[in-house]
């Protein structure tokens, strides 16, 4: 794994995963810990453009109109000046310079989940633009695609898959505390 990021930069905890891993969930319960702001990359999308709403910035935009703007909203939320914790939007981490600015700015952790709980907690009415065409298994394929990507930019993995959120938490805290050093 990667370097920690620069020790005079505030240090983000930023929470990537896939879609259902609870990227939401845990980093608003973590922010709470630590006494931080929250910021969800999705949301920001959401709030830059209108209120549009993901899916709906697919079906105007397309992907790559979508990606451009989530690319926006992870700089966006790099450049907070106090720390924060940030929760990704499951294919942040496809865009490379998505990648090395996640892994300067924070401390990054990989929530992991196994492919059928997500498939429960998703469900299939979701919404979700990438699983809305993708018929079966595409949940899978999307997982293998971003597999070394994830790999890539995570400090550390937390496994979320039938776990209580609390219990998701104090691990991710327990990562984390190391990475603060004095200030944790």
């Amino acid at each position: 794994m990667a370097a920690s990021p620069p020790a005079d930069r505030p240090k983000h905890l930023v929470l990537i995963g896939m879609m259902g891993v609870g990227k939401t969930t845990v980093g608003r319960a973590c922010a709470v810990s630590l006494g931080r702001p929250f910021v969800d990359t999705d949301d920001l999308v959401s709030a830059n453009a209108g209120g549009l709403t993901v899916t709906e910035l697919f079906r105007l935009e397309g992907e790559a109109g979508f990606r451009a703007r989530e690319k926006q909203a992870v700089a966006d939320a790099c450049a907070a000046p106090v720390p924060v914790v940030i929760a990704c939007g499951g294919g942040a981490i496809v865009d490379p310079d998505n990648r090395r600015e996640l892994r300067h700015a924070g401390f990054v952790v990989w929530l992991q989940a196994p492919t059928d709980e997500l498939h429960r907690r998703v469900g299939p009415d979701s919404g979700r633009p990438l699983l809305a065409s993708g018929g079966p298994g595409s949940l899978e394929r999307i997982a293998a695609l971003r597999a070394d990507a994830y790999a890539a930019t995570a400090d550390a993995t937390v496994d979320t898959g039938g776990r209580a959120v609390a219990d998701v938490v104090s691990d991710v805290l327990d990562r984390l505390r190391p990475a603060l050093g004095a200030s944790s």
